[in-house]
């Protein structure tokens, strides 16, 4: 069975065309057996087992111990803290259920940063990195939460590393539900409903191709080096950064946007509506709806459980005696724990500010619209206009992620 397995290549998910030629070679008997109402789970079962280990043996052997590793923890934590929910809820127990669901990815993320041992192992990789381990530590949190509120009244272990190993997803997303994936595992759409996610999955593919492998690569690998490199040069500096700023973000939106397009159409040739991440976040009309647009399950994940239980807690605990001062504290709290999520550098924490700041400001405009509603015009004009703003203020929170300005600093200010 091993050196069958091993006469395939080693693939990352979704980055070569022939991973697409083995979905579509292994999928057959599943979709046919789909196609009758019915999931064929051992089979299914067998596709996960395969398309983790051309993911993650190989070259990428220490990502697929480590990973085993931290499926057995995630397990151990999840289950007794779902035994104890059974029993009692102290509030000391689910916070230290937390921390031990995240340690995994703190030490993913600091140990390059305190130890000088890390760049020696794991091909380059931090010590127990393997790909999508923040993803995963989503999914961990999230069932520790849910559990904490009653919402799951069951957690069987082949249920949970199911929902966390699921490897349409696994390696960035989109974050499902635990409650909404179990769901579909257990009630396979029937006939009628199948066909119709078969010709959705198949069509989000290929769309996601064309995002993914023609305009991204269009935009990435060829367009964007051009204008970075007019830029850093010194005789375009204002003109390149604005190029830069607009073909980044149209960059990233057609790369991440067509890889969450294979994610969720293979999801939908299994048999799972697992959510889609977006929905034409360049026409939102102000930054919350940008938010409610872009990176959906992410954005979602930080407004559901860090969020809206951050301001049930100030409000509950009286922290603040003004809403509108737990909210703002609130956004700024959720914006650079997102920041700080993405990487401990000094333009993602920025990234986090500038949006925190952004929707504070936002929400300011929209108590102003309210007070004085019908006062203040409300056309296609003003919208296109709200269309415009929101746009170029997203367009250059990008180019603050993108690094743009560290290497500016490194190429004009660096002695």
């Amino acid at each position: 069975m091993v050196s069958w397995l091993n006469s395939f290549p080693y693939l990352t998910p979704y980055e070569k065309p022939f991973y697409f030629i083995l979905i579509a070679l292994f999928f057959i008997p599943s979709i046919i057996y789909s196609l009758k109402g019915k999931r064929l789970t051992g089979y299914q079962a067998f596709l996960t087992l395969f398309f983790l280990w051309i993911s993650f043996a190989g070259p990428n052997k220490t990502q697929g111990l480590a990973l085993i590793g931290y499926l057995i923890w995630q397990v151990v934590v999840s289950k007794l803290y779902f035994n104890y929910r059974q029993q009692a809820n102290q509030s000391g127990w689910f916070y230290l259920s937390v921390l031990l669901s995240i340690v995994p990815m703190f030490l993913i993320k600091l140990l390059p940063i305190f130890t000088q041992q890390a760049p020696l192992v794991n091909h380059g990789q931090p010590l127990f990195y393997f790909l999508g381990y923040s993803y995963l530590t989503f999914k961990s949190v999230q069932v520790i939460m849910e559990t904490r509120d009653g919402q799951i009244k069951e957690l069987k272990i082949k249920d949970y590393v199911n929902f966390l190993v699921f490897f349409p997803t696994i390696s960035a997303g989109p974050i499902d539900r635990f409650r909404r994936f179990t769901t579909n595992y257990y009630q396979h759409p029937d006939h009628d409903t199948y066909v119709k996610l078969l010709g959705k999955g198949i069509n989000y593919i290929f769309l996601g191709i064309l995002y993914k492998f023609i305009i991204g690569y269009l935009l990435g690998s060829l367009l964007l080096p051009v204008i970075q490199n007019e830029a850093l040069n010194g005789s375009m500096l204002f003109l390149g950064s604005l190029g830069y700023m607009y073909v980044y973000s149209f960059y990233l939106f057609f790369d991440f946007a067509g890889y969450s397009l294979f994610a969720v159409g293979v999801s939908y040739l299994l048999g799972y509506e697992t959510p889609m991440n977006f929905n034409k976040p360049f026409i939102a009309q102000n930054i919350k709806d940008f938010w409610n647009r872009w990176h959906m399950s992410l954005s979602f994940w930080f407004r559901d459980y860090v969020y809206m239980r951050l301001m049930f807690t100030l409000i509950k605990k009286k922290v603040f005696k003004s809403r509108i001062v737990a909210s703002n504290i609130g956004y700024f709290a959720l914006f650079l724990i997102m920041g700080v999520w993405h990487g401990l550098t000094w333009y993602y924490i920025a990234y986090g500010l500038f949006h925190a700041t952004a929707i504070c400001v936002n929400d300011a405009w929209l108590r102003y619209k309210k007070k004085h509603k019908g006062q203040l015009p409300s056309n296609h004009w003003t919208k296109a206009l709200a269309i415009f703003i929101t746009f170029n203020t997203v367009c250059f929170s990008l180019l603050i992620f993108s690094g743009f300005f560290d290497l500016v600093i490194k190429q004009f200010f660096t002695i």
